[in-house]
């Protein structure tokens, strides 16, 4: 019972026990090291990280875009199918207007003349066949040309396939030309025109200067070393500073992104802020497989011959897809962000004497005489002398030390203000 009315008192003084901190001023060459290297670290990743690098002190706002294409230049092609046939921006542009893309036909499969009728089937697993059980009439094969007729009829000499009913006569995709009937494009040229638009900051501008004029744009191409403000760019240099090869890529098409970073300090001159270019391919160009290779995809045009019937000349155009990408950030100075990364960095600063205490009370040759200092419990209150005199010693240094802290950490406030305002 005794021993349970001891461990009762000591649980209740527990709950009434009260911890206050002793502030102990150790000279000591290797702590003070320490406590300074950790300090100059805090700051200089506060400095460099925070503020230079991240610009934390500023208040950001993304980017809102629009972008709109213009291209020139015409091509000569001399085909079986077409014969001499000039190419001009209203054939090679599909569509003629794209949401922020544009595509730039550089090859084709031409199949002229088609009609609504019967004909062979192309062959292949599903479509090759001996007699005309083999065929089912009404059958459509997604993958195929068209509707069975339920007839097994000649292909060729050695091959019979299903006849379908479709346009014909059927397209023959196999035989790419190679090389690209229209490799003229790679000399073709792109006008872009982009307008972003900051509006937490009201900010607005072009891509097109305002020391560019129309004389300027009529004789200028973009070149990252002489000309980089122009924002008119040739095909094959695009390319060629995303790494590609464009004689290689017009064979079977393909899509490149065009990229513009609006990032902006506007704490800047606003001259400052003006876009970078950067080119990049954006589809799978794996030379290890085929499959899903390139960019195409089909079109028809239609009319009526002298006979009234219905005909029309269906093209596979292979060519380039072309991605106006435009992204950033803006930012600006705050008072607000500042203050609230000036407290953290504060807060930073702090955990020095957390980690210079554990430094000192585990790896200090005197820490059994530190811990007796730093820690002293007060079981029976004696009054006298030696103690009051201890405290009222302990309590001024706490006060010196508070005093010398406070006008420390001002400093290094002030400090942090005077390099972000410098930012």
């Amino acid at each position: 019972m005794a021993c349970d009315k001891d461990c009762g008192k000591k649980c209740v003084g527990c709950l009434f026990d009260y911890e206050t901190p002793v502030m102990l001023v150790i000279s000591s060459k290797r702590v003070g090291a320490v406590f300074r290297l950790i300090q100059m670290l805090i700051i200089a990743y506060v400095i460099v990280y925070e503020c230079w690098i991240q610009q934390n002190y500023q208040e950001t706002d993304s980017v809102v875009s629009s972008v709109s294409t213009k291209v020139k230049g015409t091509a000569v092609t001399n085909t079986s199918v077409l014969g001499v046939h000039v190419w001009d921006v209203a054939e090679y542009i599909i569509p003629p207007q794209g949401e922020n893309s544009f595509f730039v036909l550089t090859n084709m499969i031409v199949t002229p003349a088609q009609m609504q009728s019967r004909c062979p089937e192309v062959p292949g697993p599903t479509t090759v066949c001996l007699s005309d059980s083999d065929c089912r009439s009404g059958y459509s094969n997604v993958r195929g040309s068209g509707v069975q007729t339920g007839l097994c009829v000649n292909y060729s000499a050695s091959v019979k396939t299903c006849e379908v009913l479709s346009w014909c006569p059927l397209e023959n995709d196999t035989e790419i030309p190679e090389p690209a009937l229209l490799e003229a494009a790679e000399d073709f040229t792109v006008l872009i025109k982009n307008s972003i638009h900051y509006p937490k900051f009201k900010f607005r501008k072009q891509n097109i200067l305002p020391h560019i004029n129309s004389t300027y744009l009529k004789n200028c191409t973009f070149n990252r070393k002489t000309d980089p403000e122009c924002p008119i760019f040739r095909m094959g240099d695009m390319l060629e500073e995303a790494g590609e090869d464009f004689r290689n890529m017009a064979v079977k098409g393909g899509a490149m992104g065009i990229l513009l970073d609006w990032t902006c300090d506007l704490d800047m001159k606003e001259q400052l802020c003006v876009p970078k270019y950067t080119f990049s391919r954006l589809d799978n160009k794996n030379s290890e497989s085929d499959a899903a290779h390139g960019y195409n995809f089909r079109y028809a045009k239609y009319f009526k011959n002298s006979e009234n019937t219905e005909t029309r000349t269906l093209v596979k155009a292979y060519g380039i897809r072309f991605d106006v990408i435009v992204f950033g950030k803006a930012g600006k100075f705050s008072t607000v962000q500042a203050i609230i990364h000036i407290g953290a960095t504060l807060s930073f600063l702090s955990l020095v004497n957390a980690v210079c205490d554990w430094f000192v009370l585990n790896f200090m040759e005197k820490k059994n005489y530190y811990k007796k200092h730093k820690f002293i419990h007060l079981d029976k209150m004696e009054d006298t002398d030696a103690l009051v005199t201890m405290i009222f010693l302990k309590q001024a240094f706490r006060l010196h030390n508070i005093i010398c802290s406070f006008t420390a950490n001002f400093a290094e406030v002030l400090m942090l203000m005077l390099l972000l305002r410098c930012f």
